[in-house]
């Protein structure tokens, strides 16, 4: 016979869950051009430092730079790999790796592009008000990133929509 799971570690799950929830929803946001719920990943007064060679700010100020180097993207992908969070009470901390892909717009006179590939990894702060998870404090650590050019890069499949027009938007509300 199994012992039950007590309402402590059921609670400590469902922390775990909710900002793993929070992370993956960091990525969708900007992959879809959603900058309210880009917002919602940090409290209002979270901070994000990503070295002083690209921002340092608050979450808020971050999300409003990155919207303008994504829109001079013309295709970007994140994907979150190996998160690792502890909890304690209303606060937790996380480590999560993160790969994204970026596609410039064409530059110069002539078509070329390039292709920006980044790893990295979010060491974050995080608690619960109200009920709700959010990030105090993100630090982003680059661990390997290449900038190759692209003279003839394949089109990304049209159904890959970078705002509220993407399907993945209308099945999920």
């Amino acid at each position: 016979m199994t012992d039950p799971i007590s309402a402590d570690v059921l609670e400590t799950m469902a922390a775990k869950q909710a900002i793993t929830e929070v992370i993956y929803g960091y990525c969708r946001a900007l992959d879809r051009m959603d900058k309210p719920a880009a917002y919602a990943v940090w409290h209002p007064d979270g901070t994000a430092d990503y070295g002083e060679d690209i921002f340092q700010g608050t979450g808020h100020e971050f999300v409003d730079w990155v919207w303008t180097a994504h829109a001079g993207m013309s295709t970007h992908s994140h994907q979150i790999t190996n998160v690792l969070i502890q909890v304690d009470g209303d606060r937790a901390v996380s480590e999560a790796y993160v790969t994204v892909a970026l596609r410039t717009l064409p530059f110069g006179d002539g078509p070329d592009t390039a292709d920006i590939f980044s790893r990295g990894r979010y060491v974050d702060l995080w608690s619960r008000r109200d009920g709700k998870w959010a990030i105090d404090q993100r630090n982003y650590i680059t661990d390997h990133s290449v900038t190759v050019p692209n003279a003839n890069p394949d089109p990304h499949d049209p159904r890959s929509i970078r705002g509220p027009e993407d399907l993945s938007v209308a099945l999920f509300g």
